[in-house]
């Protein structure tokens, strides 16, 4: 008799239990439909909707020089054809009043420029300022109260984190209105590729596998809280055969972007015309033999104008300059290499180590903005 008790004591138990369950869970198709919907809605998702409002398309015609010959050229002089080329971009407003940053390759040369807002609205832009070392463009169209991005920080990037590329690869944003969206990953940071032969220096650049194509030039790379912490710039696509991605983008941080951009959007340029007042030929070995130095590098002095920049920090003719902000240098180009890869600009400092009569010697020296066409390095 007891196990019988115990019997249907258990079972009653069994069934308790098992009616819970059924009353606790989805009792319906629609219930579960609910869940499903509820979970759709991401960090990512929220971040896209966020900052797609201020992404906009950029169409460009540009004006291009073509130098044209013939068989007649020894006889005559040679001139160049001017011809329009259409271009086409990505771009970002981070003002409700109308300023937009890009890429200075998308814009440069521009004749018109046409920005497309999510939505189809299109507006004539102005160009503000461009600063080719830094591959920055700045532009302006009249408006008020529009969408705008916030401007992150990309000094605090963590390797794995998400990150969105939007922008207008190969001009879909004319044909949907709004952004295309390519997620990935924060794959690496603070990427030196140097002075390339366009004349712009990527330093410091964010690379991410979040797919960036022909067209999302210019456009934001934001992270999971929707904030803008790049300019998608360009791709390596492994081969000359290649032309779209292949998981290897790069990114110009932002906060070099916003140092640019508040002084384009001040002077409309950002002055990197500088002069120091000294002039530099290389170290041969009968300098090396007729000065005594240890070695054959570093770049001799030969003049320093008077009331220069130079002259201020002490620098004499006979001096060598052995190294430039910590980098050694043989020539007067690898000092304006560093000047520009270092992105300085006039009144900026550049420190120097210098050999004099035996010595080493350490200083600064500011850039000064030219004040006249004599130029040193």
């Amino acid at each position: 008799m007891p196990k019988r008790i115990l019997v249907v004591i258990i079972f009653v138990l069994m069934w308790v239990v098992s009616m819970k369950y059924l009353v606790d869970s989805p009792t319906s198709e629609q219930d579960k439909i609910l869940s499903i919907d509820s979970s759709r809605t991401s960090a990512i998702v929220n971040a896209i909707e966020r900052a797609s409002v201020s992404v906009v398309g950029i169409n460009v015609t540009q004006l291009k020089k073509k130098r044209t010959t013939s068989i007649w050229e020894p006889f005559f002089f040679p001139y160049a054809r001017t011809y329009k080329v259409d271009n086409l971009g990505s771009g970002v407003l981070v003002s409700e009043d109308g300023y937009v940053i890009t890429n200075a390759h998308v814009v440069e040369d521009a004749h018109e420029i046409v920005v497309t807002l999510m939505g189809g609205a299109r507006y004539d832009a102005t160009m503000v300022g461009i600063d080719n070392l830094t591959d920055v463009a700045v532009l302006k169209i009249d408006g008020k109260s529009l969408p705008f991005s916030v401007l992150g920080n990309s000094d605090d990037l963590i390797v794995g984190e998400w990150a969105i590329a939007l922008g207008n690869p190969l001009g879909l944003f004319d044909v949907s209105h709004q952004p295309t969206a390519t997620a990935g990953i924060i794959s690496g940071y603070d990427l030196d590729f140097g002075l390339k032969e366009s004349g712009h220096v990527y330093q410091d650049m964010i690379q991410t596998d979040a797919s960036i194509n022909p067209g999302n030039s210019g456009g934001p790379l934001v992270n999971a809280n929707g904030d803008v912490i790049g300019i998608n710039t360009f791709i390596l696509t492994g081969s000359e055969q290649m032309s779209g991605s292949v998981g290897i983008g790069f990114a110009i941080p932002v906060n070099r972007v916003k140092e640019v951009f508040e002084d384009l959007k001040e002077f409309g340029k950002v002055e990197r015309n500088y002069n120091t007042g000294i002039h530099v030929q290389t170290v041969d070995r009968f300098i090396k033999r007729y000065l005594r130095l240890p070695s054959e590098d570093g770049v001799l002095i030969r003049d320093v104008e008077k009331r220069s920049s130079g002259e201020r920090a002490g620098l004499q003719i006979g001096d060598v300059i052995l190294r430039v902000n910590n980098r050694k240098v043989n020539a007067a180009n690898d000092i304006i290499r560093i000047i520009d890869e270092g992105f300085l600009k006039v009144g900026d400092s550049v420190y120097l180590n210098l050999w004099r009569d035996g010595e080493s010697i350490k200083t600064n020296m500011q850039l000064e903005e030219p004040k006249s066409k004599t130029w040193g390095f």
